[in-house]
């Protein structure tokens, strides 16, 4: 039979347990909405245009080659917008990562991911390899990249 400080212990721990279990369902509905929020910038002007003409030529060249960036100059004022409208870039914010949550940050992950797919020859640590030295990202963070991508995809 359990003392009374025994009983008192397990409740806290199962409060405890249960605390946890309602935060991280919190993060899970930041996910979900985000996931059914991401990128519906796209498919309304400027953007739309300018990625339905270049999302096609992107496809086909290697992410940050020099005619990758040339593609990206063409169509600067749609990404522009995008990232004005889309927090998971850190484009949109004037310290750049540094001023992202760990959602924005999740969210970027799986859209590098999903992004690297639409490449002829791209690759998902090639990506966070590029985008390291792009937005200035310490090691620890893109080693932190680097095992989300082992463990996840």
């Amino acid at each position: 039979m359990l003392s009374l400080e025994e009983k008192a212990c397990n409740y806290d721990t199962f409060r405890h347990i249960e605390r946890v279990r309602n935060l991280l369902n919190l993060c899970v509905k930041e996910l979900l909405d985000r996931a059914e929020k991401h990128d519906q910038s796209k498919l309304s002007s400027p953007e739309v245009e300018a990625f339905t003409e270049y999302t096609p030529k992107l496809a086909t060249s290697t992410y940050g080659s020099a005619e990758y960036d040339d593609f990206k100059k063409a169509i600067k004022p749609a990404l522009d917008h995008h990232y004005a409208n889309n927090r998971h870039h850190p484009e949109h914010f004037k310290n750049g990562i540094g001023d992202m949550t760990l959602f924005d940050l999740m969210e970027m992950m799986v859209d590098w991911k999903a992004a690297s797919e639409r490449h002829n020859d791209g690759n998902i640590r090639k990506s966070i390899e590029i985008n390291g030295k792009r937005f200035d990202m310490s090691p620890q963070l893109i080693t932190i990249f680097e095992n989300t991508a082992k463990d996840l995809f």
